[in-house]
């Protein structure tokens, strides 16, 4: 779930403006699970661009204090959201730490980075929803270790209905920055795509195991 329409339309033009996400109808992209896609969003790159990281750091924040109130910390999801987060974290003044995929084979073997405490709580912040499944991950680790998670909080979705259905299933609260549909608004409102290639891109987006390039 979005925010608002606002917060949703001005930060999927910010993406766009920096390329953090491609459209490309005509030549997709193979993703690493061997899907085809006329999208590829990589939000890392707006950790170069400092006044869009400050405009996705602060609306983040202020929405994280609207939504839950302030929790105990923030909780990064390595690797993607781990620049964000921290710079969340910073903006609340709060303690950052990160989740990894799975605990470190050396060492201390921790699979949670920095100092958190059983009983305290926490928002996790991601970048970016695909399924949910690495998402998901993060926050089973957190409550292994009995911290309270309030929820989640990203930059973008796709929307997919497995990621409802997998975030409904744990019981997992999500709310994001933007998302799909708006993103295609906004694509639409500002030429970077055609009615016809919004249509390839609404079906992508319904089927997109099973789509193939037109």
């Amino acid at each position: 779930m979005i925010f608002n329409k606002d917060t949703a339309k001005k930060t999927a033009e910010v993406l766009l403006q920096v390329h953090a996400i491609k459209l490309s109808p005509k030549e997709p992209f193979t993703w690493a699970s061997g899907w085809k896609s006329p999208i590829y969003c990589d939000n890392r790159i707006i950790l170069s661009y400092p006044a869009i990281r400050n405009y996705v750091r602060e609306t983040m924040a202020k929405h994280i204090e609207n939504q839950y109130g302030k929790p105990d910390a923030i909780a990064g999801v390595a690797t993607g959201a781990i620049g964000i987060g921290m710079l969340v974290a910073e903006y609340l003044g709060l303690p950052f730490i990160y989740v990894r995929p799975d605990a470190k084979g050396h060492g201390r073997k921790n699979q949670i980075e920095g100092f958190i405490e059983g009983g305290q709580s926490v928002v996790v912040v991601e970048d970016l929803i695909s399924t949910g499944k690495s998402s998901l991950n993060a926050v089973q680790a957190l409550k292994e270790a009995k911290v309270n998670v309030k929820g989640m909080v990203a930059i973008f979705t796709y929307g997919f209905d497995v990621a409802t259905k997998n975030f409904a299933e744990e019981g997992v609260t999500l709310n994001t920055l933007s998302n799909y549909e708006n993103l295609l608004e906004q694509a639409l409102d500002t030429n970077y795509i055609s009615e016809k290639e919004l249509k390839t891109l609404a079906e992508w987006n319904s089927n997109p195991s099973e789509w193939n390039a037109i």
